[in-house]
């Protein structure tokens, strides 16, 4: 028994195709088919109505919100009635055929995420993609390989038991839901399926410019989740960096306009703080429940003015006490940004941005 997730948009004249070949692998199985629409604009409606009358067909079209492929398929996901559950595209690149292979994987290790792959050996592409096609898939690919154990991590063909991931976790943004199953899930390891990966026929891909934007915001979100703390950290500095500068291009900015270096300097502060706030809101803790907006506001600042007194803090002792740190008192600005950083991130992780606090 198995459930077969298609998220689709505009893809009409292909999805007939798609299901005649479906059942023609899937015939002695029991099986479903989930047709998840982003409230396409040709007749996805009147062909899925036709094709009811010979196939196990659903046709979903959940609304209120934006299109979306990936939270189509968690929606065909949390529909669907059987566990085992494979995905698959509707423009015909993604082999049916390779589903009953995939099957027989998933038996023998329930416990394992089953990818349809291009790169893994036996597999194939297209070889009339454009060499920036073929680049750009390249670094797609490698950016993400650091995140799981396979050769095909960008593949959007896969089949798992949706009870080894909550889905109510996943925050997916754009085509590679794919990727944030295989991060987000209990899985023991990929196994991979090679598959001919067959550009489409009929139709227009749905790959652009802003998916690929969307695609790095994911892979962010994504490193976050597999770092950990440590991910959080590196984020928070980066955070902190932008921050400084943005407090040292105001502080000499306003002194460009005739303001005295020291209202400059208690000026300044303010929109670097803001800054670094609002961004570890999006960002850094972008992964937390998110709290009362003017309440954590003043919680970072007040962490920050604190962090601050702990840079200025071990500055001072260590520029008067220790002999080093009074000849290079770079060292020792150095030392107190550091141990200030600390401070801040132990703050924000536990207090600021905590998902224990309402």
């Amino acid at each position: 028994m198995i459930s077969l997730v298609i998220p689709t948009y505009n893809e009409a004249d292909n999805i007939p195709n798609l299901l005649c070949k479906i059942e023609q692998v899937l015939s002695d199985i029991e099986y479903e088919v989930l047709i998840v629409d982003d409230n396409s604009t040709d007749d996805t409606v009147g062909i899925c109505a036709q094709l009811k009358k010979s196939y196990p067909l659903v046709l979903l079209q959940p609304g209120g919100r934006p299109r979306d492929l990936s939270l189509s398929v968690i929606d065909g996901c949390l529909a669907s009635k059987f566990d085992r559950v494979v995905v698959l595209d509707a423009d015909l690149s993604h082999p049916p055929d390779k589903i009953i292979l995939m099957l027989a994987q998933l038996d023998n290790n329930p416990d394992c995420f089953i990818l349809g792959s291009r790169y893994f050996e036996g597999g194939s592409f297209d070889r009339q993609w454009s060499c920036w096609r073929f680049l750009n898939s390249y670094v797609a690919t490698a950016m993400a390989r650091p995140l799981v154990r396979c050769t095909d991590p960008m593949s959007g063909f896969f089949m798992l038991e949706k009870s080894r991931i909550d889905l109510s976790v996943c925050k997916p943004i754009g085509y590679k839901i794919g990727l944030e199953f295989m991060v987000r899930g209990d899985f023991r390891r990929v196994i991979e399926v090679p598959i001919g990966f067959k550009d489409r026929q009929i139709g227009e891909s749905k790959m652009d410019l802003g998916q690929q934007f969307k695609y790095l915001r994911h892979l962010r979100r994504l490193y976050l989740v597999k770092l950990g703390g440590f991910g959080e950290f590196i984020h928070f500095g980066a955070v902190g960096t932008s921050g400084f500068v943005l407090d040292l291009v105001s502080y000499y900015g306003l002194q460009f306009l005739g303001v005295p270096h020291t209202l400059a300097r208690a000026i300044s502060f303010w929109p670097a703080v803001s800054w670094n706030w609002a961004l570890n809101r999006v960002l850094t803790f972008g992964e937390r429940t998110k709290r009362p907006k003017t309440r954590q506001w003043l919680e970072f600042v007040g962490s920050s003015l604190v962090g601050f007194a702990v840079n200025f803090g071990v500055y001072q002792h260590l520029t008067a006490e220790v002999g080093f740190f009074q000849r290079y008192h770079i060292a020792a600005f150095i030392a107190g940004i550091g141990c200030a950083s600390l401070f801040n991130f132990a703050a924000s992780t536990l207090f600021v941005y905590s998902n224990k606090r309402g």
